[in-house]
């Protein structure tokens, strides 16, 4: 038993090194699998065969009609030039003086839209380096305002997050993207100021240094002036092929989105990208100008009113769904076999966000009637992204169902429970330790639902304590230790702002890290006290 115990440790070990070396995870994944099945002496081929592949699929059967969706919407949002227009139109009510703020709150209007937290890097870095040059802001804190605003409070906290870290609780407790609305916004206000106070905090202190946007970060110093811009320009093709939030990757093969109708015929600086955004780096006007033009292979919106729509259809059709239509509908024939004999509640959250994605990316093609043909591009390659991303995460599942099956990792459980037995400490330790390991969200949780799901929902029943709690608190809790420095969108957001580890980690640590750790923590006596609300 202390042998397999050992493997597990030395295959997590393994599993963490490759994929910070950036070693697809669908290879790494059965890789340390294997690792931990050669020290616990199980057979190689029944395992991969029967547990790490059928969890792999099951993973993918479920949850890629959400990878698919937001994987075009996105493509179609940026094509459409929508997600590079409410981020300008943000930033230019605010200002440049709140430039810390601008960038954390456009990011995450676009994230809380449904845009995939890889297309949201792609369009915020230009926007916000422009914002940041006008103010002098220290350009190491430019990853730091990004992740706060799409890894933190709209990604796992708020209620009606579309975003998969929100949908996978659902499955397990049978309850929807809106649980526990109340706590969701209260644990997403505290994440969000107290993000901001460090933000700020950090802008003063390496202000006071005599730090200035202008200083040359370390990619400059070894490559030159305007380094930082390429390395956006290269990270891109791992942005496209990206798990959401998962470990690192990525994708060859991704082409450039050719100038469509209505598009843009700027010079190409060679800093596009695979989702159709570029900057014109050269230009220190205000990023937030409406004059400014669009990328290449980007159309223009005719006004600043249309690109707000397809996110607000995403919330609307959500919502609408989760609280008035499905409830009204009769779902008597999902207990038949063929469907698997389940109810409304264990796929309720699931299809509110795949009916309002599909949703939304039906009002952009309507919107782009008249370019239709080109922006149909959009679709082929949203699907190309979305199947890079699915198969990491499913990978990873994978790898988690063979360690499950493990006899030491009954040794683990009982760790877990050891901690303590109150069905909501539980899921969250257990979902909070799994994710930092594997360095992914949605992956660790689903590991961790997987392995102890139907336990801690019998438990929490037992306890009185309420499933829509446990919703919210698990999808909090898988959102704090996966940022570790391993974690694939913390990689492919630093290289794209062009940064180092050593210059920007720090701050995006303590936004996407430590204070969701230490919230989500403070929540749970809160709620054991109070109840869900």
């Amino acid at each position: 038993m202390a042998l397999g115990l050992l493997g597990i440790l030395v295959s997590l070990a393994l599993l963490i090194t490759l994929a910070y070396r950036g070693v697809t995870i669908v290879v790494a994944a059965p890789l340390s699998a294997l690792v931990a099945m050669l020290f616990s002496g199980a057979p190689i081929l029944a395992n991969y065969t029967e547990i790490f592949m059928p969890a792999l699929a099951n993973f993918i059967g479920q949850y890629f009609p959400m990878f698919l969706t937001g994987a075009i919407f996105g493509k179609l949002m940026t094509m459409a030039g929508y997600a590079t227009d409410i981020a300008r139109v943000v930033t230019r009510w605010l200002g440049p003086k709140r430039a810390l703020l601008a960038t954390v709150l456009t990011t995450a209007l676009l994230t809380y839209g449904g845009i995939s937290v890889f297309v949201v890097v792609f369009v915020m870095f230009p926007l916000a380096r422009e914002l940041f040059r006008a103010a002098d802001i220290p350009r190491r804190l430019i990853p730091g305002a990004i992740a706060h605003g799409m890894l933190t409070f709209t990604m796992t906290a708020l209620p009606g997050s579309p975003q998969v870290q929100n949908i996978i609780p659902g499955q397990a407790f049978q309850t929807t993207t809106f649980a526990a609305p109340g706590l969701g916004i209260l644990g997403g206000t505290i994440i969000f100021i107290l993000g901001m106070l460090w933000l700020e905090h950090r802008k003063r202190q390496l202000t006071a240094r005599g730090e200035h946007f202008a200083d040359p970060t370390a990619l400059e110093l070894r490559s030159g002036a305007g380094a930082d811009i390429g390395a956006g320009a290269a990270a891109m093709s791992v942005g496209d092929g990206s798990s959401s939030r998962g470990s690192a990757g990525s994708s060859a093969g991704q082409t450039r989105t050719s100038p469509g109708p209505g598009a843009t015929t700027a010079h190409d600086n060679g800093t596009g990208n695979g989702t159709g955004n570029g900057t014109d780096s050269g230009n220190t006007s205000d990023s937030a100008s409406p004059a400014r033009p669009a990328a290449p292979g980007m159309l223009t919106p005719p006004n600043h009113v249309f690109p707000f729509i397809p996110v607000l259809l995403v919330f609307l059709i959500n919502f609408g769904c989760t609280m008035v239509l499905f409830p009204l509908m009769d779902w008597g024939y999902l207990q038949d076999e063929r469907y698997g004999g389940i109810g409304l509640g264990d796929r309720a959250g699931a299809w509110a966000v795949l009916t309002a994605l599909a949703g939304a990316i039906l009002a952009i093609l309507a919107m782009n009637a008249r370019h239709l043909r080109w922006i149909l591009q959009g679709i082929t390659d949203g699907a190309r992204n979305a199947l890079l991303p699915i198969f990491n995460t499913a990978s990873e599942v994978g790898y988690g169902a063979v360690v499950a099956s493990l006899a030491a990792f009954a040794l683990i459980r009982e760790g877990i429970f050891g901690v303590s037995e109150n069905a909501l400490v539980a899921s969250a330790v257990s979902t909070s330790t799994i994710s930092g390991v594997t360095g992914s969200a949605s992956g660790g949780m689903t590991i961790a639902l997987n392995a102890l799901g139907e336990e801690l929902r019998d438990l929490a029943v037992d306890q009185g304590i309420s499933l829509e709690a446990m919703h919210r608190i698990t999808a909090m809790a898988s959102g704090g230790l996966d940022s570790m420095p391993h974690n694939g969108a913390v990689i492919t957001l630093i290289i794209a702002c062009g940064m180092t580890h050593r210059e920007s980690y720090k701050d995006v640590g303590v936004v996407s890290l430590v204070i969701p750790v230490l919230v989500t923590a403070a929540l749970i006596p809160l709620v054991l006290t109070v109840g869900s609300f």
